[in-house]
C-alpha cells in the first residue's frame, strides 16, 4: 500500500499575487514552501487548460494546452519581454477573488507585447528552444494554435459556426488560414511554450521539496475545443458539427437548475 499523505487542493488561479490572478511565478514557489513547512505532501491543482465562456477549467479549448492567464508576468519582466512600468498599469484588482474580465483585458495585451519583443530581440538559443517545443508538441499544438487564431478571427464564436470549409477542415481552406493567420499562430505557440516552461519549473521545485502534484480528470472534452474540431471522427456530431446530444445532471444541492 502507498504511504499515507496529506495535501491541499488549490487551483493556481487562487494563489495570491499582484496581477489579479494566481500565476506560475514567485507565488507558486511560496506555496510550495508553505506545503513543505507544514508537512504536506500533495498539491492538487485541478485542470490547467485555457478556459472559455464562464472561465471554468472544466470547459477548456484544449485538453492538452495550458492557460496563458497563469503565465507569470514577473518572469516575463525578468526576461526583458515586458517592462516594470507595464506591470503597474493594471486596474485595482480585488484581493479575495479573480475577476476574469479585467484580468483578461490586462494580461492579453502584455502577453502580445512579450511575443512581439521576443520576435524582435529573442536570442538564438531561446528561439531554438521554442522551435524544439513546437516540434515536440506537434501532435496537438499545430491544431490548437490554428484553432485559437481562427477563433480570434471569428470574434470568439464556436467553431461549428465558422465558414463551412473550415468547419469541415477543407485542406485548401486550412492552408489559406495558416498563411493569413501565421503571426497569430506563432503567438499562440509562444504562449504555450512560455506556459510549459514555467509549469515545468514549478514541477521541478515541487520535486525538490518532496511535494507531489496531482491533477483532476475532466469528465468531458468541451465541444468548442481544438480537440473536437481537429478530430471530429472520434466524437458523436451532427452533419453541421454540433453535438446532437448533451449529457448533464438534474438540479441538486450545488445547482438549482442542473448542469449540462
Amino acid at each position: 500500500m502507498g504511504q499515507r499523505s496529506a495535501g491541499i487542493l488549490l487551483h493556481p488561479t487562487s494563489l495570491p499575487g499582484p496581477h489579479g490572478i494566481g500565476e506560475l511565478g514567485p507565488e507558486a514557489t511560496a506555496f510550495l514552501d508553505f506545503l513543505k513547512e507544514t508537512g504536506q505532501g500533495l498539491w492538487q491543482v485541478l485542470p490547467l487548460g485555457p478556459t472559455g465562456y464562464g472561465d471554468s477549467p472544466y470547459q477548456c479549448f484544449s485538453a492538452f494546452a495550458g492557460n496563458p492567464l497563469l503565465v507569470s508576468l514577473d518572469r516575463l519582466r525578468d526576461e526583458g519581454l515586458v517592462s516594470a512600468s507595464d506591470l503597474k498599469k493594471g486596474p485595482g484588482f480585488p484581493e479575495g477573488e479573480v475577476d476574469f474580465g479585467p484580468v483578461i483585458e490586462f494580461k492579453r495585451p502584455l502577453l502580445a507585447k512579450a511575443f512581439a519583443a521576443f520576435e524582435k530581440k529573442g536570442d538564438a538559443k531561446r528561439r531554438e528552444a521554442l522551435l524544439s517545443f513546437v516540434a515536440a508538441e506537434a501532435a496537438w499544438l499545430g491544431d490548437f494554435a490554428l484553432f485559437m487564431a481562427l477563433k480570434r478571427a471569428n470574434g470568439g464564436a464556436a467553431w461549428s459556426t465558422w465558414d463551412r470549409a473550415l468547419v469541415n477542415r477543407d485542406e485548401e481552406a486550412l492552408g489559406r488560414a495558416r498563411r493569413e493567420l501565421a503571426r497569430d499562430v506563432r503567438e499562440v505557440e509562444f504562449e504555450q511554450w512560455v506556459f510549459f516552461e514555467q509549469w515545468e519549473d514549478v514541477r521541478r521545485k515541487a520535486r525538490e521539496r518532496g511535494i507531489r502534484i496531482m491533477g483532476d480528470i475532466p469528465i468531458f472534452v468541451a465541444h468548442d475545443s481544438a480537440d473536437v474540431w481537429a478530430h471530429p471522427e472520434i466524437f458523436h456530431l451532427a452533419a453541421d458539427g454540433r453535438p446532437p446530444h448533451q449529457a448533464g445532471v438534474p438540479p441538486d444541492y450545488f445547482s438549482a437548475s442542473g448542469q449540462l
